[in-house]
């Protein structure tokens, strides 16, 4: 099965040797982002919501490069540093994706890249 890269400027370059996205058929993985803002590569300022606000516009657009928007995608991770934070992230999250909803998993984890709060990755189906 071919795979192809997605890349977009509208959202942070890899900072790593990875895809922003890998198409595979059907399936689009989008890589995790976090709240770096593409512009100027550092994180943005405001807490854990401004960061998931960011992290969500990130995703939008490497979706927009693969032809896509939220209502494709089936399946999402989020990351958080602090499960504290479970609901700002959360209300942040509601904003940007309808019914029927992903699939979704949230995970603590010890750290994020960058001095991150949040991070999310998804998974996106062409052809609906």
């Amino acid at each position: 099965m071919e795979r192809s890269a997605i890349r977009t400027d509208r959202a942070p370059q890899a900072i790593g040797p990875y895809s922003q996205a890998l198409a595979c058929g059907d399936l689009v993985f989008l890589s995790g982002q976090i709240g770096l803002d593409p512009a100027t590569g550092t994180l943005v300022a405001g807490g854990t919501a401004a960061e998931a606000e960011r992290v969500l516009s990130n995703l939008e657009a490497v979706l927009a490069a693969a032809g896509l928007a939220f209502a494709d995608v089936v399946r999402t991770t989020i990351y958080l540093v602090d499960l504290a934070d479970f609901a700002a992230v959360n209300e942040v999250y509601q904003r940007h994706v309808r019914e029927p909803y992903p699939a979704r998993a949230t995970v603590g984890v010890a750290a994020l890249p960058r001095g991150a709060r949040v991070e999310i990755d998804a998974i996106a189906v062409r052809g609906r």
